[in-house]
């Protein structure tokens, strides 16, 4: 038996695409969230940092580009998103940041229950209910979007540079 051409393996199905019917809710899913968060108090920079930290993650490059693109755009700097994967070791991002970030990690890495319930304890001690139940919902939504452009293996295409800080 012979193996697959390698242009066939590496070819995949763009889920997005192939099920519009499915994205389309897990689209209107993530305008529900976005009006959660909004209404929770949740600003956009916040937000944006939450989607790229998940992202980071699940080593989505898709995702990646389009969220500090966004984050970049609502004002963020390039210095923090820089840093975002050693967010603990600076003293950049305030103490709800921080919370929000281990609790978007809590929730992309459900297994790690120690680290669950550690983002937790923090997260009560700065954030509302509402907070909490956004940020994790954020962290949901931006998670199903990263499986999609994972697995789909949606391409990356070069964009003009950011602005400088």
């Amino acid at each position: 038996m012979t193996e697959p051409a390698a242009e066939t393996t590496d070819r995949r199905v763009f889920v997005d695409r192939q099920s519009p019917d499915a994205y389309r809710a897990l689209s209107a899913t993530a305008e529900a969230v976005r009006k959660v968060a909004a209404d929770a108090g949740l600003d956009r920079i916040l937000v944006e940092l939450i989607n790229i930290r998940v992202s980071q993650l699940n080593a989505c490059a898709f995702c990646l580009g389009l969220h500090t693109t966004r984050a970049l755009r609502a004002g963020e700097t390039t210095q923090r998103l820089g840093v975002l994967p050693a967010w603990r070791d600076t003293e950049l991002f305030d103490p709800r940041e921080r919370a929000a970030l281990a609790l978007a990690e809590a929730t992309t890495l459900p297994t790690d229950t120690q680290a669950q319930t550690t983002a937790y304890d923090i997260a009560r001690s700065v954030l509302s209910e509402d907070e909490i139940s956004a940020v994790i919902w954020v962290a949901i939504t931006m998670n199903a979007f990263n499986r999609v452009s994972v697995l789909s293996k949606h391409p990356v295409r070069s964009r003009a540079a950011a602005p400088a800080d």
